[in-house]
């Protein structure tokens, strides 16, 4: 059986992995999940890689893919990974353009991603607004973050009515139905994890495994 390992330091890593064991049901899914150093992994990226490269120390080349379910480790050290490591597969998530850019589109994010070059690049193409909400990570991991204050910080989105959300945070995943209350169930989310199980399927050559086609 094909093994992946799912890295992250928070509840967002449980989400993914919970959604491969779903879509991938014949790959062995392995959860190494940092929770010691989520609030320091939420900042920094070179800490960011230097923790994650402790953590996955005992699965490099041992697995058959490696997946960073962080978007601040996919995004700034993927290719650090892949160099050093060059017989272990790494996949991270991506910063995908959405189908249609004529929406108006709203991307919540952490200050640590939203400072990076290749998320500038990103916001700017597809002209998106951006909401940083730094504190939500750990306050979702702690089961902390209640519907008051998640309105309270949308609360300036509202007047612009935003068509579409993009996470770029894995926790955010866990807020769909409490957003769609707020926006509207026509809000279009994306959190990426289809095309992330999409991208581990190519890699491992894996054909017809996910069970549905999003």
């Amino acid at each position: 059986m094909l093994k992946v390992v799912v890295f992250d330091s928070g509840y967002g890593g449980e989400l993914f992995a919970d959604y491969l064991e779903e879509e991938l049901p014949l790959v062995d899914i392995v959860r190494v999940i940092d929770w010691r150093n989520a609030d320091k992994m939420q900042h920094n990226a070179r800490l960011t890689r230097r923790l994650a490269e402790e953590a996955l120390k005992p699965y490099i080349g041992k697995a058959d893919a490696i997946v960073f379910a962080n978007y601040l480790l996919s995004v700034t050290s993927l290719k650090y990974f892949r160099r050093k490591y060059k017989n272990q597969c790494f996949v991270g998530l991506k910063l995908n353009h959405p189908a249609n850019f004529r929406y108006r589109t709203v991307i919540l994010t952490t200050k640590a991603v939203a400072r990076t070059f290749k998320y500038k690049r990103f916001a700017h193409q597809i002209k998106a607004r951006t909401l940083v909400l730094d504190d939500w990570p750990i306050l979702i991991d702690d089961g902390e973050l209640g519907h008051g204050k998640i309105r309270r910080d949308l609360k300036p989105l509202l007047p612009y009515k935003p068509e579409q959300l993009i996470f770029t945070c894995t926790q955010f995943a866990d807020l769909e139905n409490e957003l769609r209350r707020i926006f509207g169930h026509n809000t279009k989310i994306i959190n990426n994890f289809d095309e992330a199980a999409r991208d581990i399927c190519h890699t491992l050559k894996i054909r017809g495994a996910l069970k549905k086609q999003k």
